[in-house]
């Protein structure tokens, strides 16, 4: 079996043993629906309740895709900016390490009072959330450049931008795609957490409203239903992020070259 086929069979195993440990305990222990419900009452649950779940589902994914591609665009600007200016770097960095530190469940309630637009208060607060880690690891990757190299430009005389594009950026492809690992899910745990402090229902909900709604009215299969699609959408855009990295990287760096 090949290394990527395993790291697709052996999960895959281990989750069936670990809902078949479930269904089997909740049966022969007869533990009520509404404390923990069999993984065969969930996925009907899933089925019963899919227009609406998933309805729910698009709304946070649509957060989710805007703040990871704000936090990307703003990541890199910023990364950029910091790599040319020393100065600049020392005076903003300790400002983006107090954004990532600072709970995100403390800022939200100010940002959807002083954005008048849901949406767009829910993007900026899963921004904040997803940014850090692609400066950081942008950053990283900027400055991560090999010395002989970085002396033979400097040599050749090449300007600041030539080796921005040539050397730095190029050596820090591995950096900023882990960081866009990282990021995809970031992004998402922003955008449900925010929507939790948010509290909006309606036909604009998303699945954080369902999962609040659903514990109100004791329905704990419909919340572990919702609870599996954000767990899946966080899975796939993690695997998305990396089959883009593959597709980007290739067979040219010797990341990806070892990796086979």
């Amino acid at each position: 079996m090949s290394p990527r086929a395993q790291q697709v069979v052996w999960p895959t195993l281990l989750a069936c043993v670990l809902l078949a440990l479930w269904q089997g305990l909740v049966v022969a222990l007869e533990i009520p629906p509404y404390l923990v419900p069999s993984p065969w009452r969930v996925a009907q649950v899933l089925v019963a309740d899919a227009g609406m779940l998933f309805s729910a589902l698009a709304v946070t994914l649509k957060i989710t895709l805007l703040a990871f591609a704000c936090a990307t665009v703003l990541g890199v600007l910023v990364a950029f900016a910091f790599v040319q200016s020393r100065v600049l770097e020392a005076a903003l960095f300790p400002y983006a390490v107090l954004l990532q530190v600072t709970p995100i469940v403390a800022i939200a309630p100010l940002v959807i009072i002083w954005v008048k637009s849901p949406t767009l208060s829910l993007v900026i607060c899963a921004t904040l959330v997803a940014l850090f880690p692609i400066i950081a690891n942008t950053t990283l990757g900027l400055r991560s450049v090999n010395p002989g190299l970085l002396s033979y430009f400097q040599l050749q005389r090449a300007t600041r931008w030539q080796t921005l594009l040539r050397l730095r950026i190029p050596s820090a492809l591995p950096y900023f795609f882990g960081g866009l690992r990282i990021s995809s899910g970031l992004a998402l745990i922003g955008a449900v957490v925010a929507e939790f402090v948010a509290g909006t229902g309606g036909t604009g909900s998303g699945l954080a409203y369902q999962i609040l709604q659903a514990g109100y009215q004791l329905n704990i299969p419909r919340m572990f239903a919702a609870l599996l699609l954000i767990t899946l959408t966080g899975v796939l855009l993690f695997a998305l992020m990396a089959v883009v990295s593959r597709w980007a990287l290739g067979s040219w760096h010797e990341s990806q070259a070892r990796s086979e």
